[in-house]
């Protein structure tokens, strides 16, 4: 399975554009742009598992420094501070990762 088989290629693209400059990352406009924040609860699971790199369940930090190249193939990485912010703003429980059911709910809110 592909990003592209649950979003629009054109809208990952612009949500990728958008966030070209460091530290202009803000993960509600990327959702929303890229079209994640319309789709059900199992196709955000879905992405969530093609973002998992390492297929641990979680997305930890070091994943969160690739986010934007998970999208798009040379795409710039996150700042520290970008994923620090975004790890934070998901990680609920404070286990330093970001797991499905958080993934989901950062998503839709």
């Amino acid at each position: 399975m592909s990003l592209t088989s649950i979003l629009s290629a054109e809208d990952i693209e612009n949500a990728v554009k958008e966030f070209q400059a460091p530290d202009s990352f803000s993960f509600k406009k990327f959702f929303q742009l890229c079209g994640l924040t319309s789709k059900s609860p199992k196709e955000v699971k879905d992405v969530f598992q093609i973002l998992d790199d390492d297929n641990s369940g979680y997305i930890e930090e070091s994943e969160l420094k690739f986010f934007l190249q998970r999208f798009v193939p040379g795409a710039r990485t996150l700042t520290d501070a970008e994923c620090k912010g975004f790890l934070s703003a998901a990680d609920d429980d404070n286990d330093g990762k970001i797991g499905v059911e958080e993934f989901l709910i950062m998503v839709q809110s």
